[in-house]
């Protein structure tokens, strides 16, 4: 599967602890990532914010 763009840069600052999982679900938003690339990172389901 090949990744978007800005993926390699979300997984490191997350794994990294520098950035939370709302900063992940706003690369969403962003659309720097995608919903599916969401939960690879986190291991969580993507869910929008209310």
């Amino acid at each position: 599967m090949e990744h978007s763009k800005k993926y390699a840069t979300v997984k490191k600052y997350y794994d990294s602890k520098l950035w939370s999982i709302k900063r992940v679900r706003d690369a969403v938003v962003k659309e720097w990532i995608t919903p599916e690339e969401f939960e690879e990172i986190t291991g969580q389901p993507y869910e929008e914010e209310a």
